[in-house]
């Protein structure tokens, strides 16, 4: 499939860059949200649906980035009888597992082939098409989407059977909540302690303790830049999907269920919709 036409159901943060840079590489683009405010400001690369059937009507590939499994679910349920018959679900939003062994059940009850392609990246990422794809699926999709995967993201990496993106989802996004989590209890520490919280981030510039990530989040932490480029209310929903396999799979996290307390009490805090360098502020 050379030239592919895309639906893109969902234009958050994410969705909206996707949906622009797919429309950027030449391919036709239908778009919807629920919000319709959302879709308003693609209409000059794409062509805004009015209503879910609408936008999945011929689509090729109908690429979902909602908000949880459920948004998902109920969105896919609603354009049920209206998907070509040989379209192909990339399903990109992070669901958990069980989550997508649902939409893959569902999936097969649409009549859809189902790929399962969360991706590693926020809002910066996704505006430039520098995503990394976590594809799981069908051998014979990888083929059919790649205009669409090129567009979005500056590498593809095809892991197994649907749903094993899932799983290595979860595992990277364990790791970013515990640099995350990190930073931010050394630089309260560090306030703590009497010292100035920019030192810490001086301490361990350039050297083997960092990391781009470290002084990106650190620095947007003291400078109270919580702009969302991932919310703190997404985040805690991924936590507990973490969480939920973790015991499933009988392994034993430390960090992880003190990072979600804290996530947690931030969001109690009133700043679930600020980025999730907010966990840093004073509760």
């Amino acid at each position: 499939m050379t030239n592919p036409t895309v639906a893109v159901l969902g234009l958050g943060t994410m969705g909206a860059a996707m949906a622009r840079n797919i429309a950027a590489a030449g391919m036709d683009v239908r778009v919807w949200n629920r919000s319709p405010e959302r879709a308003e400001p693609l209409a000059d690369v794409a062509t805004v649906a009015g209503s879910v059937r609408e936008a999945v009507t011929g689509a090729d590939v109908v690429l979902t980035m909602l908000y949880d499994e459920r948004a998902t679910a109920e969105t896919m349920g609603d354009a049920r009888g209206a998907f070509a018959a040989d379209a192909v679900w990339l399903q990109q939003a992070t669901v958990g597992i069980d989550g997508a062994d649902r939409l893959g059940a569902l999936a097969e009850e649409l009549g859809l082939v189902h790929v399962d392609a969360p991706v590693l990246g926020t809002k910066k990422p996704a505006e430039d098409g520098a995503l990394v794809v976590l594809a799981s699926g069908p051998e014979d999709a990888e083929e059919r989407l790649a205009p669409v995967l090129e567009a979005i993201g500056s590498r593809t990496m095809w892991v197994g059977e649907a749903g094993a993106g899932q799983r290595l989802k979860l595992a990277a996004n364990a790791w970013v909540f515990t640099v995350l989590e990190g930073v931010a209890e050394s630089l309260a520490l560090t306030r703590d302690l009497g010292l100035d919280p920019h030192l810490f981030l001086e301490a361990v510039q350039g050297g083997a303790l960092d990391a781009p990530y470290v002084q990106l989040k650190g620095n947007a932490m003291l400078d109270g830049a919580f702009d969302p480029s991932f919310a703190l209310a997404g985040a805690l929903k991924d936590a507990d999907l973490i969480l939920a396999a973790a015991e499933a799979a009988g392994s034993d996290l430390a960090i992880l269920p003190g990072v979600r307390r804290h996530l947690a009490r931030a969001v109690d805090a009133g700043h679930g919709d600020k980025d999730m360098a907010a966990t840093y502020l004073p509760h």
